[in-house]
């Protein structure tokens, strides 16, 4: 990639500039065409709305490249555009949102939303649009009173999905379910260097909801190379250099499936296949953030030589 000539923090206004727009205006073209859809239940619209949507990951490709980031991906061939994958991946950033949609390689990014996104401008007005998910999961008391509640968010999420037949998608789940900040790993006592702790459930149900329509799980770790902890704002000033995305792939026999709420012998099994997943993130995560270390170290000496 050719080094840009404008200073880094200019870089890192143009490229957030563009993302921002980017999102409004195919946001709002998303939005129209669902509206559409909702009215007249064409199902070409359905076509429009993923092209559209595609749009959108490829800007999101490009307001990075303008931010003077460098995209470093390791894909297994294994993975195809015309594949249907559930990708679980560490949560760092708002950011992490747009780099995973950036992805040329993976099909239609989509997301599991709480159902109080629906109505957020852009964001859950197009995920409405492209039939994502919103979860309203029923409270431990609910589900006391009424045992049926138990399972009505995962037909709920089922018929949801339903749609995802038609399109080949990677659903993304963060299954730490919050951002990763030192504060939160301390709070928690995360045995993992860099992770929060996973949250079984959350991937458990994913694959319970998804597992007729995914050929396998795309194990993902994303590290962001920036002296700045606080990521968006790296990116927003030039400071982000690069990040690093490290996907495996694990087709749907080799993946423990069960009834999670059901079953408690399958829980205790499948949380400790999570943390054992997790284990393995901690130990990439390291060997990336060392490789960067030591690149940066050759290129400074290599500067200095000169």
């Amino acid at each position: 990639m050719m080094k840009s000539v404008l200073p880094k923090w200019l870089n890192g206004a143009v490229g957030a500039l563009f993302l921002l727009l980017n999102t409004a205006f195919w946001g709002v073209v998303i939005l129209c065409l669902g509206v559409v859809k909702w009215c007249l239940r064409i199902k070409f619209i359905s076509v429009l709305l993923h092209w559209a949507y595609h749009k959108w990951c490829l800007g999101n490709r490009i307001g990075l490249k303008l931010g003077g980031v460098s995209l470093q991906v390791s894909m297994p061939q294994a993975v195809s555009v015309n594949g249907w994958y559930l990708l679980v991946c560490n949560h760092i950033s708002w950011l992490d949102i747009v780099v995973l949609s950036a992805q040329a390689q993976l099909p239609a990014p989509k997301f599991f939303l709480k159902d109080e996104l629906k109505y957020v401008p852009f964001i859950g007005t197009g995920a409405w649009a492209l039939d994502m998910p919103f979860m309203k999961r029923a409270s431990k008391a609910q589900i006391a009173k009424n045992p049926k509640l138990k399972r009505m968010d995962v037909e709920r999420t089922k018929h949801s999905c339903k749609n995802f037949k038609h399109h080949p998608t990677t659903v993304i789940n963060f299954a730490e379910g919050t951002r990763f900040t030192a504060q939160k790993h301390q709070r928690q006592a995360s045995p993992f260097d860099n992770l929060l702790k996973p949250k079984a459930g959350g991937t458990a149900f994913a694959l319970d909801v998804l597992s007729e329509q995914v050929d396998g799980l795309l194990n993902t770790v994303l590290v962001y190379h920036s002296a700045d902890p606080h990521i968006c704002r790296a990116f927003i000033f030039g400071r982000l250099a690069a990040v690093s995305m490290q996907v495996d792939y694990i087709p749907m026999s080799e993946l423990p499936l069960g009834d999670y709420q059901g079953d408690k012998s399958y829980r205790v099994a499948f949380q400790a296949y999570m943390n054992t997943l997790w284990q393995q993130k901690s130990v990439q995560i390291k060997a990336l953030e060392q490789h960067s270390l030591e690149r940066s170290e050759k290129y400074s000496s290599e500067v200095n030589s000169l």
